[in-house]
């Protein structure tokens, strides 16, 4: 498989009044064209600081970061924006959708702005929304309005889709119905995604299981046979 991102020594340090905070301790890491990665961590083991600085929402304290062999810690704020919106989808734990928009609506902000975007309609159609588009939020279901979510982020069919905790605030049932469509949605546009949680059982997902503690990577598995969100039980 091509790389598409490239970490080495990453490093982030928080500056907290009279103590320093080491949030990432010289992480190295490959990611790889339409691979599943699922990144496992107790809280405060550095799961979030890495996504942040791996989607450009961040910088690293030290260490070097590339995609398809461009750097990205050296980019001024105006060039890490354009990165962010020509190559990096969001999902986040809360849907963050604008209350007074309807679903095509919330969806239709992305693609106004995203170089190759797909129709806002067929993105929701892409996670079983297709009859939902005018529907507000305060109309939908929790896990209706996080796979509103998803089709906003998949909507400007972005190279990469970074996954925070995307079931956290949903029931088990729910939780999978989400997962699954991440899951059908990242192989049918061939999106490398990585999921970040702290439930062992997303974990049967992925092609590469990474376990991030104290802020460094304390080992990688890969899964020889991915499970269907479908499958999963916890």
């Amino acid at each position: 498989m091509n790389t598409l991102m490239q970490a080495r020594g990453l490093t982030k340090v928080y500056d907290m009044g009279e103590v320093q905070v080491q949030a990432l301790r010289g992480v190295d890491l490959d990611l790889f064209e339409g691979e599943f990665i699922v990144l496992l961590g107790h809280s405060g083991s550095g799961k979030s600081t890495l996504l942040n600085i791996l989607g450009g929402l961040d910088r690293p304290s030290e260490g070097h970061l590339s995609f398809q062999g461009e750097a990205i810690e050296s980019l001024s704020d105006q060039d890490l924006t354009t990165f962010r919106r020509e190559n990096i989808g969001f999902i986040f734990q809360m849907y963050n959708l604008l209350p007074r928009l309807t679903a095509r609506e919330n969806v239709e902000l992305v693609t106004e702005v995203a170089m190759n975007p797909m129709e806002p309609q067929k993105a929701l159609e892409m996670v079983g929304l297709g009859n939902r588009g005018e529907h507000f939020p305060s109309q939908m279901s929790g896990g209706e309005q996080q796979r509103v979510a998803i089709a906003r982020a998949i909507a400007k069919q972005p190279k990469m889709l970074f996954c925070d905790e995307p079931t956290g605030a949903l029931d088990v049932h729910t939780g999978i119905v989400v997962l699954d469509a991440i899951q059908k949605t990242s192989e049918s546009l061939g999106t490398t995604t990585v999921v970040i949680t702290h439930n062992v059982t997303i974990a049967g997902m992925a092609d590469r299981v990474i376990h991030l503690v104290d802020g460094g990577i304390s080992k990688i598995e890969s899964n020889s046979k991915r499970m269907r969100a479908q499958e999963l039980r916890w």
